[in-house]
C-alpha cells in the first residue's frame, strides 16, 4: 500500500506537467484555435511546473497551483488500487487523457476530439490486447455492445443540443471498458455518473442561492463526473 501511494505520488509530479500543458492547450473556447505557447511571451507550452506559470514570464495559466499534480496522483493511486493488473493498466491509461479531459471540461465546457478519441482509441487498442490474450473474445463482443449502447444514449442529447458531441466519443470509451466488467458494472457507472453530477448540481445551485448570485449560466460539465463514475464502477467489478 505505501508503495502504490508512493508511486502515485510520483507520478503526479512526473507526468503532471506534461498533462498541466495539455490542459492549457485545449481549455480554449470552440471558435478559437488550441493554444500552443503562452499569449504573453510567446513561449511553447509543452509542460508546466506545478505552480501553473510559464517558464519564461510566469504568466498563470491553467489551474491553480498543484491541482493536477493532486488529482493525476489520486488517480494513479486508485489505478494502483485495482485488484488485478490488468485493470491497473486501463486505469491508468483511463487517468492520463482522462485528467486533461477533465480539467478542460470543467474550464470550458468542453471535450475535444483529440483528446476523446485519444482515450477511447487507446482503451479500445489495450481491451483487444488483453481479451486475446485473455482468449476472452466474447467479452470483446460485450465490450462493443456495451460501447455503442452507452454512444447511442449519449447521442440523444447531444442531438437535443443539451451536451457537446465530445461527451458521445467519451460515452462509447468508457462503455467499451465497462463492459470489460459486464452490463451490470456499466448500469453501475451509468448510476454513479448520475448521481454525482446530480449531487454537484444541487451544491452549485445551493451556493449561488446562498451567495445570492444568478443561477443561469452555471452549467455543470459532465465529462468529470462521466470519468469518476466509470472509475468508481471498474473499481467495484474489479474486486
Amino acid at each position: 500500500m505505501i508503495a502504490s501511494l508512493l508511486g502515485a505520488v510520483l507520478a503526479g509530479v512526473l507526468v503532471a506537467p506534461a498533462l498541466r500543458g495539455l490542459v492549457v492547450r485545449y481549455a480554449v473556447p470552440e471558435d478559437e484555435p488550441w493554444c500552443l505557447a503562452c499569449p504573453s511571451c510567446g513561449v511553447g507550452l509543452r509542460g508546466l511546473p506545478p505552480t501553473g506559470g510559464c517558464p519564461a514570464c510566469r504568466t498563470r495559466l491553467g489551474p491553480g497551483p498543484w491541482r493536477v499534480e493532486a488529482v493525476t496522483a489520486a488517480a494513479a493511486a486508485a489505478a494502483l488500487a485495482a485488484a488485478h493488473p490488468a485493470d491497473a493498466l486501463l486505469l491508468l491509461w483511463l487517468a492520463g487523457p482522462g485528467v486533461v479531459l477533465g480539467f478542460t471540461d470543467a474550464r470550458v465546457h468542453r471535450l475535444p476530439y483529440p483528446l476523446s478519441w485519444t482515450l477511447a482509441a487507446g482503451l479500445a487498442a489495450l481491451l483487444t490486447v488483453l481479451e486475446l490474450a485473455d482468449g476472452s473474445p466474447g467479452t470483446l463482443l460485450r465490450c462493443l455492445l456495451v460501447a455503442l449502447a452507452a454512444g447511442a444514449l449519449f447521442e440523444v442529447p447531444v442531438q437535443l443540443r443539451l451536451m457537446g458531441p465530445g461527451d458521445t466519443v467519451l460515452a462509447l470509451g468508457l462503455g467499451a471498458l465497462l463492459g470489460r466488467y459486464g452490463w451490470l458494472a456499466a448500469l453501475a457507472g451509468l448510476a454513479a455518473f448520475v448521481l454525482l453530477a446530480g449531487l454537484w448540481s444541487v451544491g452549485v445551485l445551493v451556493a449561488a442561492l446562498v451567495r445570492r448570485r444568478p443561477v443561469r449560466g452555471r452549467e455543470v460539465p459532465l465529462g468529470p463526473f462521466m470519468l469518476l463514475g466509470t472509475l468508481v464502477a471498474v473499481l467495484g467489478y474489479s474486486a
